[in-house]
């Protein structure tokens, strides 16, 4: 099980962040957040290096701080994606 920690996001939204969940960045984890206290809903990630919520993930799994530039590389990466 999640340890999940609620927080609040940008519009006052209740979120729960896992702690225990993340994605390694370039600067700092990516950790995933839930917008359930159950860990059912994924509502996105937060920041590990500046803490922010503003993050974004393109088709091929790549994930941004929009605050920091913090970044996951995907997992997979195929050149004829370029």
């Amino acid at each position: 099980m999640s340890q999940l920690k609620s927080q609040t996001a940008p519009g006052g939204k209740t979120v729960f962040v896992a702690s225990d969940e993340f994605e390694r960045g370039s600067k700092g984890p990516f950790y995933v957040v839930y917008s359930t206290d159950n860990a059912e809903t994924r509502w996105g990630y937060r920041c590990g290096n500046c803490d922010s919520f503003d993050t974004a993930m393109d088709t091929m799994g790549r994930v941004e701080c929009n605050e920091c530039g913090n970044v996951r590389k995907p997992d997979e990466w195929d050149a004829a994606h370029e």
